[in-house]
């Protein structure tokens, strides 16, 4: 059986699964520190359970991303590019001050990169890079990101850095961009520099689950889940924080799968209705779609794998407006049992609309009994028409497309989206159900010359590579399968036979024997 846990704005969700069966859930309320509230929802939760036989424990968490937008709990990083100097936009540009502030230990171009087509674009500067280093240790830093042009198609200058300041700094961690971003050197540097600023917290995560896990004699595995919806062991989590920044979105859409069987549908719409935010996105084969565009983490642009999911500032925890109906984007978050009306609170949430609407039964229901109808219709055609104006951005066609409503918020929403077809019995828990059910993944996405080859024997290539990284994740060889694929033509660059393959795997993972 798995633990999985997923924490959210306003509730930590904890679930025990057997296979996909559901054995044990319960909601905790998400704690300012978020890991006394996962410690919280694992005690409650085995104490209602008959069993501790628990293989693993799986865990979403926004201990990242929560860093990131506040500004807060990172380490101050060098940024070292690999280019032609003098450069126009120098590393951290257009970054929002206070994170920029948080993060920036001093920014350094050394003459070195590579070109489109693989070959050195200068050969590296070491003697002035051994300077720069020096520099570095002087001003105390110990955490430093390195990024080259087009380094995802030869990393061998990246990787020569980080020997060379391994060397002059034996104490400092680093980061190299071509593991963390793909091509397009500003969104993957931006990348690299918020990894290495995330790594200390990420030792800091570790050590808290382990701790917890400890104290409640449960010695299985832990994992964390990933952008993308596969499972990180606590060590890949140390080292690429950035690839569990966004998975609470992942984690939902994959639950929504699971329990409303939408794996079978070449395309769902799942709406994920939290306390504080209400999450769209699109499902192909039982995943959730990537984005392909670069995404905004707290003001800065990225290029690494993330979710394509749209969110809107409204859930069960969202203030209401009582003079104009509106809702959100303030929200009660975890405080929602204690500041809603039908809490006893002296707060209007949407939770207290619903309740008035007879969407749902909550609380104190004569708490609510005196908001005016006016009001309460406002605010319903608010969320109606935001929530399904975004349904209908999502959705690839124009055709009957499934859509799914899970979340603690399910009943709050889902009768105002039009063509709901798909609400599970036990909608809050999806969440930790996606968390429980994540697999082994791996994934191919760089440049190939067709000069000499052709078209398929490059995409069999990326293919075997894609499953051989899923593998070597810790999945289970017989289950691995093809999730999405794509090539597209690179006609800009020249020699005019350039493409860009991108290939991801998944699999079921293997506990046992696994790299844990």
């Amino acid at each position: 059986m798995r633990l999985g846990i997923d924490v959210g704005g306003t509730n930590t969700d904890v679930v025990l699964l057997e296979g996909t069966t559901i054995r044990a859930t319960c909601k905790s309320p998400t704690t300012p520190d978020i890991t006394s509230g996962i410690r919280d929802g694992i005690e409650k939760l085995l104490s209602t359970s008959s069993t501790r036989d628990v293989d693993a424990v799986v865990i979403g968490t926004t201990h990242f991303i929560n860093a990131v937008t506040q500004a807060k709990h990172l380490a101050r990083t060098a940024s070292i590019r690999l280019a032609t100097p003098p450069q126009t936009l120098m590393p951290l540009t257009d970054w929002p001050e206070p994170l920029a502030a948080a993060c920036n230990a001093g920014t350094y171009v050394v003459r070195g990169g590579t070109q489109f087509d693989g070959r050195p674009l200068h050969d590296l500067d070491e003697p002035t890079l051994r300077e720069i280093a020096q520099e570095i240790r002087r001003h105390g830093t110990r955490h430093i990101a390195i990024s080259g042009t087009f380094s995802p198609l030869d990393p061998a200058a990246e990787e020569r850095t980080a020997q060379i300041l391994l060397e002059e700094i034996p104490e400092a961690s680093s980061t190299v961009s071509h593991e963390i971003g793909r091509i397009g050197l500003l969104g993957r540097e931006n990348a690299a520099i918020l990894n290495e600023s995330l790594r200390p917290l990420a030792g800091s995560v570790a050590s808290a689950f382990t701790d917890i896990l400890d104290g409640l004699d449960l010695s299985a595995p832990i994992f964390i889940t990933g952008n993308d919806g596969t499972l990180m062991t606590l060590g890949q989590v140390e080292k690429y924080p950035i690839f569990a920044i966004g998975s609470g979105p992942t984690n939902s859409m994959r639950g929504a799968a699971a329990l409303c069987g939408l794996a079978a549908h070449d395309a769902a719409v799942v709406i994920d209705i939290g306390g504080t935010t209400t999450d769209i996105g699109l499902l192909r084969a039982g995943f959730t779609r990537e984005s392909t565009v670069s995404v905004d983490l707290g003001g800065v642009r990225s290029n690494f794998r993330m979710p394509d999911v749209a969110s809107l500032a409204i859930g069960g925890g969202s203030i209401v407006d009582v003079s104009t109906g509106l809702v959100g984007p303030a929200s009660v978050g975890y405080r929602l049992t204690s500041d809603a009306l039908v809490f006893g609170g002296s707060t209007l949430t949407f939770t207290d609309i619903a309740v008035r609407a007879g969407f749902a039964q909550i609380g104190d229901v004569d708490a609510v009994r005196n908001v005016p109808r006016q009001l309460v219709e406002r605010a319903l055609a608010y969320v109606r028409d935001k929530v399904n104006a975004l349904i209908e951005q999502t959705k690839m066609t124009d055709a009957q497309t499934v859509i799914s409503v899970v979340g603690g918020g399910a009943p709050l929403i889902a009768p105002l989206i039009a063509g709901a077809t798909e609400v599970p019995t036990e909608p809050g828990s999806a969440n930790a159900v996606g968390a429980a059910m994540a697999m082994a993944g791996g994934e191919v996405d760089r440049i190939e010359s067709l000069a000499g080859t052709g078209r398929d024997d490059v995409l069999i290539r990326a293919r075997v590579d894609a499953r051989d990284r899923a593998v070597a994740a810790g999945a289970d060889p017989a289950t691995v399968r093809i999730i999405d694929e794509e090539d597209i033509p690179l006609s800009h660059l020249p020699g005019g036979t350039a493409i860009r393959v991108r290939v991801r795997a998944v699999g079921d993972m293997q506990l046992k024997g696994a790299l844990l």
